[in-house]
């Protein structure tokens, strides 16, 4: 089935009788050439990727929940590239592209909405860093404009711009940056994975590695053992507990993050708002609730929840910038795990063992990653050779002293 204006209009009109499963529910078979382990954004987009292409086949997507279920299911879907360092800038403006046609790709409304992200300046040392930031943003391909306090009073005038301890003297403004419909994300390359070929086996956990002189032969599961020729990890927060069983420690930590929604209002954020003296962003979602979130809970854990001091913290940020969201009621919140590496940057690699590859390490910025990692990895299983955008997203950086650190926002404490 493919999804037009005109399949909308037939199936209103006729009780939408004619939707369908948008995608199978297989039995798994003995035998892969490829069992990608995570079916969140990054696992099925790395999927649809080495079919569409890279011509691969017989490919399996293993989740141990359901589709949408994870990270991609928790997060504030926002994108964009307004990256500084040479090995993380390329890499996200490939991955905006992609988001700019992805719709058109797999057919599926993911509802990517490219209204613009603004990140506020508050003291001269700021504006000389965004200055540098937007420089290297535009040298790398991605746009990027420098707002004074008044070109950013008149497209925010909520603001506070006169708060004696922060005061707003301008913004960096990506303007094809935005947001997207998240498990939409999930769905649709699910369903075009699916529509080529690819089984999606869901309630599915992974309980080991089959691991003979130091080749990996297939995973153990809770529905017995699946062979594979490549083996691919893309489980994000969890990745350090699934790779713990093929005797690997990881260099990174799992953090909650929460994420925020309030009731809903009327339309009033234009894009994305970022506060420049604390750790908060917010965006408007079609439904009209403020969808927001800040820093990290600071605590090791892989609970899908998080804590009342980190719920004060983000709203007192958010109340520092805009006093009238004061007013408003939180609906709802929820926590995702975050992979935080220990320079806050990803990695997308093979490992020490043959035929088993890694890709996580994303902290904040997995979803906004989901096309370019999913395309990145996919590289990397069909030529074992790293896609040219994530050639610095190696495990041996640490030991080398390569380390890709963006603003300090790895896993360590001191660093937040």
């Amino acid at each position: 089935m493919r999804f037009s204006g005109f399949k909308v209009i037939k199936e209103a009109l006729t009780g939408h009788k004619g939707w369908g499963p948008q995608w199978r529910n297989p039995e798994p078979k003995p035998h892969y050439d490829f069992i990608i382990i995570g079916g969140g954004g990054h696992g099925l987009a790395t999927a649809y990727y080495l079919v569409k292409e890279f011509g691969q086949k017989n490919i399996a997507v293993i989740e141990k929940g359901w589709i949408g279920g994870g990270n991609v299911g928790r997060n504030t879907t926002i994108i964009r590239s307004n990256y500084l360092l040479d090995g993380n800038e390329p890499f996200y403006e490939f991955s905006l592209k992609l988001w700019e046609g992805l719709e058109q790709d797999f057919n599926y409304n993911a509802m990517v909405s490219q209204r613009g992200i603004l990140n506020l300046i508050h003291s001269d040392a700021q504006r000389d860093a965004f200055t540098r930031r937007g420089n290297a943003m535009i040298l790398n391909g991605a746009d990027a404009v420098l707002l004074n306090a008044e070109e950013v009073r008149a497209e925010v005038p909520f603001l506070n711009f006169d708060d004696a301890r922060f005061p707003i003297k301008g913004g960096l403004a990506q303007r094809r940056g935005g947001t997207v419909r998240h498990d939409a994300v999930a769905w649709g390359y699910a369903r075009g994975a699916d529509q080529r070929g690819v089984d999606i086996i869901q309630n599915c956990e992974v309980t080991g590695f089959r691991i003979e002189n130091g080749v990996c032969k297939g995973i153990e599961t809770s529905r017995g053992f699946i062979g594979a020729n490549k083996v691919a990890s893309a489980v994000a927060g969890s990745s350090s507990r699934l790779m713990s069983k093929a005797g690997m420690r990881l260099p990174m930590e799992s953090h909650v993050l929460q994420a925020f929604v309030t009731e809903g209002l009327k339309p009033v954020i234009p894009g994305v708002i970022t506060f420049g003296a604390g750790h908060f962003y917010v965006s408007q979602s079609d439904k009209g609730g403020l969808v927001f979130g800040g820093d990290i809970d600071g605590y090791n854990s892989y609970a899908q929840r998080g804590n009342l001091p980190t719920v004060e913290d983000v709203c007192e940020s958010g109340m520092a910038i805009m006093p009238m969201i004061g007013r408003s009621r939180l609906l709802r919140s929820w926590g995702g795990i975050m992979d935080m590496s220990m320079d806050g940057s990803p990695i997308i690699d093979k490992t020490h063992i043959d035929g088993l590859y890694f890709n996580g390490g994303w902290c904040y910025g997995g979803f906004k990653a989901t096309p370019a990692s999913g395309w990145c990895y996919a590289h990397l299983l069909a030529t074992d050779t790293p896609h040219k955008t994530a050639k610095a997203y190696r495990f041996d950086r640490f030991e080398h002293g390569y380390m890709i650190d963006e603003k300090g926002m790895g896993a360590q404490p001191n660093l937040h």
